[in-house]
């Protein structure tokens, strides 16, 4: 079974910070801070733990923000000195979120110091919120830093729709200040900021999918592979909604004379089973068509009602007058984003965007 995730913060691991903010400030009480970090910490999430960290570093660091900040700086790792780093500062996190607003300047720039180490994106979102010109103007500046951590940061912590951290509502309605960022870092010699890159894009489409396929179409024109796979990716919820856009920015166009035959060859799927289909498609144009073939789960909800998932199959060029039978297992089993319900479900086939085919099958709960 795998380890909870709330253990990745644990009573060692408060040791250890205790350890090294005692280096950076030799006055630092580190056995009040581990006292008051690990008190009733078995009954606490993930989330709670670090609250309850962040809590205890409030209570043992000094009252001068200013002052506490420089010792959390000077605790974190230099020179092959070990210091705080990975999930010991998510706490730190929270505690520059919290009381660092008034001291603006000076907050961002420790956490920009301490994302190489781990990150700082669910830090500087609160100071994004509270004022979002200041922030990015500051923020802006980091897409040419040598770290490719900072340089990551300064996608991602602006993210309108980040999992698991506060949502920023003023970009969530107008994402347009955080494009020339974007765009800064289309080309990022990093795979791990283009990345960021593209799920800040895709965040956005959610809200507004005719500026995300705009601004695909106005970056994808010579592209490098490379960039041209951030875009695909920055696309892949407006692929999956079809939206006809999008899917000519990648050569896909409107279906023309595609018959499609769907056959479920597990009309009665087990729980952790797999439910086994298959089409056959049929290009009856006098052309040859690129298609992308995507598949739609509708599973059942609580209240008997269907909702659907869209996942990607395959891309395909057909020949003008040919005919392809493909195939596909999916698996049907436990997962933590899902709660499973027996009864009907539906499965959709989905060529260039338009549904081409649907059955149903039975899911048992056996």
């Amino acid at each position: 079974m795998a380890e909870p995730l709330k253990n990745l913060l644990h009573p060692g691991l408060v040791k250890e910070m205790a350890t090294h903010i005692s280096r950076a400030a030799p006055d630092f009480d580190g056995g009040r801070f581990t006292e008051l970090a690990t008190a009733g910490m078995d009954a606490l999430e993930l989330m709670q733990r670090a609250d309850r960290i962040r809590q205890a570093l409030a209570q043992t660091l000094p009252a001068d923000y200013p002052a506490a900040s420089d010792i959390l700086r000077r605790a974190l790792p230099a020179e092959g000195t070990p210091g705080l780093s990975g999930w010991a500062l998510l706490p730190v996190n929270q505690f520059v979120s919290e009381y660092g607003l008034a001291h603006f300047d000076l907050s961002l720039a420790l956490l920009k110091a301490l994302t190489p180490h781990f990150t700082a994106e669910f830090g500087i979102r609160r100071f994004i919120h509270a004022d979002e010109d200041r922030a990015l103007a500051e923020i802006s500046g980091w897409v040419t830093d040598p770290n490719h951590h900072v340089r990551r940061l300064a996608s991602e912590g602006t993210r309108p729709r980040l999992p698991w951290a506060m949502r920023l509502p003023g970009l969530v309605r107008n994402p347009h200040p955080i494009l020339p960022i974007l765009v800064a870092l289309l080309d990022d010699p990093e795979d791990y900021v283009r990345r960021s890159v593209a799920n800040s894009l895709n965040d956005i489409a959610k809200d507004h999918p005719a500026l995300v396929a705009d601004f695909v179409e106005r970056h994808i024109e010579g592209a490098s592979p490379a960039r041209r796979q951030l875009l695909r990716h920055a696309s892949r919820t407006l692929l999956k909604k079809g939206n006809a856009k999008a899917l000519a920015n990648f050569g896909f166009a409107a279906a023309r004379g595609i018959e499609a035959t769907l056959a479920v060859a597990t009309p009665v799927v087990v729980f952790g089973d797999k439910l086994g289909f298959s089409i056959d498609v049929t290009n009856g144009d006098t052309a040859p068509q690129r298609l992308m073939i995507d598949y739609a789960i509708h599973h059942v909800k609580a209240n008997g009602t269907l909702a659907q998932k869209v996942f990607k199959w395959k891309q395909l060029d057909l020949p003008a007058g040919a005919r392809q039978t493909i195939t596909r297992d999916h698996a049907i089993r436990a997962i933590t984003t899902r709660v499973y319900y027996p009864g009907t479900h539906r499965i959709e086939v989905l060529i260039n965007g338009a549904t081409s085919a649907s059955a149903d099958f039975d899911l048992r709960m056996e």
